[in-house]
């Protein structure tokens, strides 16, 4: 996260990494990326929704769907 972030500290687990200004939309597919080279997944373009991926609470959520 600190790599892709504007902000050095890490956020809340609940807190919108949008609203509180540590992602942008030019970051998302920076963020993206990074979770599929980590885990080793291929996040589908359908799946590139903001909202998915609005805090880490989302990202944990959006990645455990995943199985």
């Amino acid at each position: 996260m600190r790599q892709i972030a504007k902000k050095e500290e890490v956020p809340a687990p609940d807190v919108s990494l949008f609203e509180s200004e540590f992602l942008d939309s030019f970051g998302l597919p920076d963020l993206v990326s990074a979770l599929e080279h980590e885990y080793g997944i291929t996040i589908p373009d359908a799946d590139l929704n903001p909202r998915k991926f609005e805090s880490i609470e989302r990202i944990e959520e959006y990645l455990d769907s995943r199985g």
